[in-house]
């Protein structure tokens, strides 16, 4: 793949140099969202036409190449006061390269704030413009991480490893470090844009706890916004997630060695302040297969249990040997385990010699187990309870053992990475 240094046609920048300059960038990344672009441009018109009247606003639509008629839609949605720009990006084809392009026209731009949201979301109203926009242009925030309700199934990624992990490492409890709806400060921009990281799973679903992480360890001023419920086009975990599970966990397992100064010396946590108040519905609910997540897991070990018992210590191993000869009906797996598990993949990834993304792929069925460990003994629980009362524990969980990573990484050899 050609390598670029920009993700902006020819054409957008001409369209940029029309322009000139805005006080706000919204950025929207997109790849076959015909069922809902429309519904997302429009929401995004009538929150800035209604809450920012004398900024200069521009939308930009970055699509990857979309195969159906998201971009035909995108030209036709219309404001009468906020222009915008609809492009295909150049680079890898993924979310980040998207948002690449959206970060390069908003320095171009010389943009005070900008926004990012999804294209797939159905929850999206008017009022998550100032959500997102408000902390930067109001209080000099330099990063805005959304903060909503959502199912107990929806989130499994966040849920029960990048959440944790974050809080655990690097000290701020950021509940949607993936959420996927961000704003930013000019300095936060620039920083990123500065950045050699587009030939990476940066380029694809790394981007958003790359974005997180970066704010959190450069010191940049970050808050979450309440944003209502997410209610977007989620997925079965046990049939689509595993490629984002692998550029994601790559992603954060990567960043340890960049930041290993930072997280060494981090104990504990403390929230970051939490903006806004909106109305909130209750979330749709996320059908799962449990049974398919378990079989997963149990094909998973049948092809990778050597290489695990490499990476694993004994303990961690016997945990997971002990789950493979049961069946779904005794799917368990404690989240000290879980944690541990998670913290043995981190240890070696940063001091393995051979193929680290086969390492996290091998992971993959690891985390179909925990999913579904965790669908099995929360069907009776409500949302709410699980939040409270599961997620919340597991993240103290991973905080307290984080002692385990620690002494992990203290028997690494001195030519390792961290």
């Amino acid at each position: 793949m050609t390598k670029f240094d920009t993700a902006l046609r020819e054409y957008v920048l001409d369209r940029i140099g029309e322009l000139g300059q805005a006080d706000i960038v919204v950025g929207i990344p997109t790849y076959n969202c015909e069922a809902t672009i429309v519904g997302v441009m429009s929401n995004v018109y009538r929150g800035l036409e209604k809450f920012f009247p004398d900024e200069k606003a521009v939308v930009y639509v970055s699509d990857g190449g979309s195969l159906d008629y998201t971009r035909e839609l995108a030209q036709k949605t219309k404001s009468a006061t906020v222009p915008k720009i609809v492009a295909i990006y150049r680079g890898l084809g993924g979310k980040g390269s998207s948002l690449r392009a959206v970060f390069q026209a908003a320095e171009r731009l010389n943009a005070r704030a900008v926004a990012v949201v999804d294209a797939d979301l159905r929850s999206i109203t008017p009022d998550w413009m100032p959500g997102l926009l408000g902390p930067v242009l109001n209080d000099s925030y330099d990063f805005v991480a959304p903060y909503y309700v959502r199912d107990k199934y929806d989130g499994t990624i966040t849920n029960h490893i990048a959440y944790s992990f974050t809080r655990a490492l690097y000290g701020k409890r950021v509940r949607q470090p993936i959420g996927g709806d961000f704003g930013f400060s000019r300095r936060m921009i620039q920083f990123i844009t500065n950045q050699e990281v587009w030939d990476t799973d940066i380029a694809l679903f790394g981007i958003d706890i790359w974005l997180t992480t970066t704010a959190i360890c450069e010191g940049l001023r970050i808050c979450e916004t309440r944003l209502g419920t997410k209610v977007h086009d989620a997925k079965d975990p046990a049939a689509s997630l595993g490629p984002m599970f692998r550029q994601v966990v790559g992603s954060m397992f990567g960043m340890m060695s960049r930041y290993g100064d930072v997280w060494r010396k981090v104990r504990g946590s403390e929230p970051v302040p939490l903006l806004g108040s909106v109305s909130q519905i209750v979330p749709e609910p996320i059908n799962v297969s449990l049974p398919r997540l378990w079989q997963n897991f149990v094909s998973g070990y049948e092809h990778f249990s050597a290489l695990w018992r490499e990476v694993m210590t004994p303990e961690s191993f016997a945990v997971v040997q002990r789950m493979a000869s049961h069946d779904v009906t005794r799917a368990h797996l404690e989240p000290e385990d879980w944690a541990h598990i998670v913290y043995d993949f981190a240890s070696t990834y940063n001091r393995w010699t051979r193929d680290r993304y086969k390492l996290v792929e091998t992971m993959t069925p690891l985390y179909y187990g925990r999913v579904a460990a965790f669908v099995a003994s929360t069907a009776n629980m409500t949302t709410a309870e699980v939040e409270s009362e599961v997620i919340e524990r597991q993240a103290e969980i991973f905080e307290r053992e984080k002692g385990y990573l620690l002494e992990l990484v203290d028997r690494w050899p001195a030519t390792a990475t961290v």
